[in-house]
């Protein structure tokens, strides 16, 4: 287990920045992350290795559509978020209609007389999830706060607040404002004891704070970019290291060592627009997802670009991106209304399944805008995806046999 004790502050100032960092001793962890090898490469796609071309091991069907019960003119149901609980049994979801909506796995699979003939269950938002908590703001992100049994839930908003949700008394347990009312676009916690909180936000920050703390005391502040460019996303290595990732709109992501924040370990640079999703696929790899329509596989070993990923469209919008670690594949959603799934092995897509277009005028045809993969199974997967119509996908995917 590893445990975190403050030892040191540092205040660095540069032209138009200024970066507050504590250092942390973290006990049971590898020495400070290093890099090895500090060469910036003038065009990181000339390391890509040449692949085969795509195929498709899977056989992927539509499980369960969830309908939204919003009608023309009234609210808008947006999904923009979808996260499945530590023990992959539960699913929150959350977007523009200002609820936190809980689902059962068993609520969402296929079952009995809700069946139809081409075996996939039609449902409602209202009986469907097990039940829902209103919030004050739209939400942007989610997280499952580890070491609480799936009881807490972390959110950031569009008001640029953090919020914690005790779902068995439904209620909210904590709340972090400390981004001036901008946009929290993303948050995540550590996988160390005591959990660490993180968020990332359009005033250019990326902020640390400790959720024990009333109001989360602050440890540590980071502004990636000189000109304070939106911090789009944040996430701490799923694995227990030491590496946090955070995505800006200035075509960059970075990495910092925990244990000394003051400058980053790795900058990824290669997406032609923002980075709007950072996403650690295993020890040694990140998956980024860009406004440029692309998604980038990078080694963290030597900071350098293993593959690029193309097929789906995404110019403006979060369209969700999860990695299915066991299984090596990659979802995301898309402004073309359509659900992608990538093989890690090949930069062009193996299955693709489009969503009905949106029934409200004016949301150019639709989007899909979150997607979530279940961490279990190794032949078999699920993938859960969310819609600019309110409406949630659930499919299932099974390995095919070659013997």
């Amino acid at each position: 287990m590893a445990i975190l004790q403050h030892i040191a502050t540092t205040t660095s100032t540069t032209p138009n920045r200024t970066i507050t960092s504590y250092e942390w001793e973290m006990k049971n962890l590898s020495p400070p992350f290093l890099l090895q090898n500090q060469q910036e490469d003038p065009t990181p796609e000339e390391n890509e290795e040449k692949e085969d071309k795509p195929r498709c091991e899977w056989d992927f069907t539509l499980s369960t559509v969830v309908s939204s019960s919003t009608t023309a003119g009234a609210i808008s149901d947006t999904i923009g978020v979808i996260e499945f609980d530590p023990s992959d049994t539960l699913l929150a979801s959350g977007g523009i209609a200002r609820k936190i909506r809980i689902y059962s796995l068993n609520s969402l699979l296929p079952h009995g007389s809700s069946l139809n003939e081409l075996g996939v269950t039609y449902s409602d938002h209202g009986s469907a999830c097990d039940y829902y908590i209103c919030t004050p703001a739209k939400l942007s992100s989610l997280r499952w706060k580890p070491g609480s049994d799936g009881r807490v839930l972390g959110s950031g908003d569009y008001d640029g607040v953090v919020m914690e949700y005790d779902l068995e008394r439904r209620v909210p347990v904590f709340e972090r404002d400390e981004h001036g009312g901008r946009r929290v676009w993303g948050m995540d916690y550590s996988r160390w004891d005591p959990v660490v909180g993180a968020s990332g936000s359009d005033d250019g920050s990326m902020q640390m704070w400790d959720p024990r703390c009333d109001g989360g005391k602050c440890v540590g502040i980071i502004q990636p970019s000189l000109t304070r460019s939106p911090v789009c996303c944040v996430e701490f290595n799923p694995f227990g290291g030491a590496l946090v990732a955070v995505g800006c709109a200035n075509k960059k992501a970075y990495c910092y060592d925990m244990r000394s924040m003051v400058d980053p370990v790795m900058v990824l640079e290669g997406h032609h627009k923002s980075v709007t999703y950072v996403r650690f696929l295993d020890h040694h790899t990140i998956i980024t997802s860009g406004t440029d329509g692309c998604l980038k596989m990078w080694n963290i070993d030597g900071s350098h670009l293993i593959k690029t990923y193309k097929g789906h469209l995404n110019t403006r919008r979060f369209v969700g991106l999860s990695v299915w670690r066991k299984g090596g594949l990659l979802g995301c959603g898309s402004e073309s209304n359509q659900v992608f799934v990538y093989d890690k092995r090949w930069g062009e897509p193996i299955w693709v399944h489009g969503f009905r277009p949106a029934a409200r005028g004016g949301c150019d045809g639709g989007f899909v805008g979150s997607v979530c993969w279940r961490q279990v199974g190794e032949d078999e997967c699920t993938l859960v995806a969310g819609g600019s119509n309110g409406v949630l996908q659930v499919f299932e995917g099974r390995r095919r046999s070659f013997s």
